[in-house]
């Protein structure tokens, strides 16, 4: 498409692949793109410009964002924050230990080897780390529907969640 683009007058592009738009979009000359939507509008559709970088953000992000915006701003919607902590905790671990927590397995399954691999040759995470991914861990499935019947009305002490936020981020960390 990107060798297309410089050949041609005009190319334009359909799809409904968000990250195929994504990609091309960032890989493209800023001064020679623009980008459009079809949207609904009433019982019809028009087109209208379309926020690409917005909407190029990965759940990740908006969840990694949310948790430390509430570090700051310390935000009402603390239920949300609670649930984003299991969910940044999975998508780091299967981005930064990918073949030993691939896609389909469950984080608590990853702790459990990683806790059986320390001090060994095929160690994981360390002794420490391994206790921190468990605290977390056991602190979020408290807000996760599969670990907890009574996900959605678990009390919520805003110093346990701040605390937690910030273990959450400081793992991502290391």
């Amino acid at each position: 498409m990107r060798r297309l683009a410089v050949r041609a007058a005009q190319v334009i592009l359909l799809s409904h692949n968000k990250p195929f738009l994504c990609r091309i979009w960032e890989g493209a000359d800023p001064t020679m793109r623009a980008a459009l939507e079809v949207a609904r509008d009433g019982a019809g559709s028009t087109l209208r410009a379309w926020d690409v970088n917005q909407d190029c953000i990965t759940e990740h992000d908006r969840r990694h964002a949310m948790l430390r915006d509430y570090l700051v701003t310390n935000t009402p919607n603390n239920r949300e924050v609670a649930r984003a902590i299991r969910h940044a905790l999975e998508a780091f671990c299967r981005v930064a230990y990918p073949e030993h927590f691939p896609p389909g397995t469950r984080l608590g399954a990853f702790r459990t080897l990683c806790r059986q691999r320390i001090g060994t040759p095929r160690q994981i995470l360390s002794a420490q780390d391994t206790q921190d991914l468990g605290d977390v861990l056991e602190y979020a499935n408290r807000f996760h529907h599969d670990t907890n019947p009574a996900w959605e009305t678990e009390t919520i002490n805003d110093a346990e969640l701040v605390d937690f936020v910030r273990r959450t981020l400081a793992f991502g960390k290391r």
